[in-house]
C-alpha cells in the first residue's frame, strides 16, 4: 500500500510543479510577447522553428500548431543547421530558437550565426544570461525553478513551459488573423476533425438511397421497402412532400398491439412530423439532433422537401462521432 501512496503522489507532484510552470509563465507575457506576435504577423517569410534535443521535439510540436492555424512554420534542428541546413532560412524567415539553458554547444555556434544573417531571432530561453538570450532580438522567458525529475536533470518542467508558451504564441497569431473555424478546416481536411468542420448532412445522405412510399401503401409495402434499404425507416410522401415517417420501431409497437395490419395502411403508421436537417447543414449538427431526440435516422431537406435520409451508422462510419 506505501507503494501505490507513494506512486500517486509522485504523479501528483509531477502535475503541480508543472502547472505551476505554467502559472509563472503569466508573469512573462510583456511587451517583447507583442513584439514576437506583431513582427510574426508581418513577416512575409516563415518562422523556422529550431532547438536541440529535447527542445528540438517541442519545437517540431510548435511548427505544426503554427501551420494549422495559419502561421507558416518549418522545423530546423539545430545540430543539422550548423551542417549545412542554414541554407534553408530566407532573408524574410523569423527564427525562433528554443534551449532552456541557452547554452549547450550547437546554440553557442547558431546564435550569432543566426545574427549575423540578419534574421529576427526569437529566442525562447529558460536562462536570461544565457549567450542565447544575449544574440537574440526577442526573449520569450520560459524559466524555470526545477523539474520534476527529482534529480531536476531530465527535461519536465522546462518543456512542459516551452509547450506552453509555444501554445500561447499560436493562439494570439491565430486571434491576430481572425482564423476561423472555416480556415481552420482547410488545414484539417482529414480524419474526424477536419469532418466535424466540413461534412455535410447532405454529404452522406446522398451515399444512401431514399426510401419513401405513398400514404395508402400496405403494411406489407412498408415493411419490404424498409428492409430493402436498410435503414430502418421509410419516408411516407405525397408528391415530394413529407407527410411522416415509419420506422422498424412502429412496425414492432404495431405488432405488439395485436392490430390487424391488413387493414392499415401508411398513414396509419407514419410518426408526424419527423426530425429533420438541412441539407446544408454540418453533419455534427445532425448528429446533435439525433443525440438530443434520442433517434437512429434523421430526414434530411432540401428547401423544406425530401431530399435524403442518414443514419446514426452513417456517423459512425464517418467518423464523425
Amino acid at each position: 500500500m506505501e507503494s501505490k501512496k507513494t506512486i500517486i503522489q509522485n504523479a501528483k507532484s509531477t502535475l503541480e510543479l508543472e502547472s505551476q510552470s505554467i502559472m509563472n509563465l503569466i508573469e512573462y507575457i510583456n511587451d517583447d510577447f507583442v513584439r514576437a506576435t506583431e513582427l510574426i504577423l508581418k513577416s512575409k517569410g516563415r518562422v523556422i522553428v529550431t532547438g536541440i534535443g529535447k527542445s528540438a521535439i517541442i519545437a517540431q510540436k510548435i511548427v505544426a500548431t503554427f501551420n494549422s492555424t495559419g502561421t507558416p512554420s518549418s522545423f530546423m534542428h539545430a545540430a543539422d543547421a550548423i551542417h549545412g541546413d542554414l541554407g534553408m532560412i530566407q532573408s524574410e524567415d523569423i527564427v525562433i530558437c528554443i534551449s532552456k539553458s541557452g547554452n549547450t554547444p550547437e546554440i553557442k555556434v547558431l546564435a550569432p550565426l543566426l545574427k549575423r544573417s540578419g534574421n529576427i531571432l526569437i529566442g525562447m530561453v529558460g536562462n536570461l544570461n544565457s549567450d542565447l538570450a544575449q544574440f537574440a532580438d526577442i526573449i520569450l522567458n520560459t524559466t524555470i525553478e526545477k523539474e520534476a525529475c527529482p534529480n531536476n536533470l531530465a527535461p519536465t518542467t522546462s518543456t512542459t513551459a516551452q509547450i506552453a508558451m509555444g501554445d500561447a504564441l499560436a493562439i494570439a497569431l491565430l486571434n491576430e488573423r481572425n482564423f476561423k473555424s472555416e480556415d481552420f478546416a482547410k488545414y484539417h481536411p482529414g480524419g474526424s476533425l477536419g469532418k466535424k468542420l466540413y461534412l455535410k448532412a447532405g454529404d452522406v445522405s446522398i451515399k444512401n438511397e431514399k426510401p419513401s412510399i405513398n400514404k395508402d401503401a400496405t403494411v406489407e409495402q412498408v415493411i419490404i421497402e424498409i428492409s430493402k434499404n436498410r435503414l430502418g425507416a421509410v419516408v411516407v410522401l405525397e408528391e415530394n412532400h413529407i407527410l411522416g415517417v415509419i420506422t422498424d420501431g412502429d412496425i414492432r409497437r404495431m405488432l405488439e398491439k395485436g392490430s390487424d395490419y391488413k387493414l392499415l395502411t401508411a398513414k396509419d403508421l407514419m410518426s408526424i412530423n419527423p426530425k429533420s436537417v438541412d441539407k446544408e447543414e454540418l453533419a455534427v449538427v445532425a448528429l446533435d439532433i439525433i443525440r438530443k431526440n434520442n433517434i437512429s435516422q434523421l430526414l434530411v431537406t432540401k428547401d423544406g422537401e425530401y431530399f435524403g435520409m442518414l443514419h446514426l451508422h452513417d456517423l459512425l462510419q464517418e467518423g464523425i462521432i
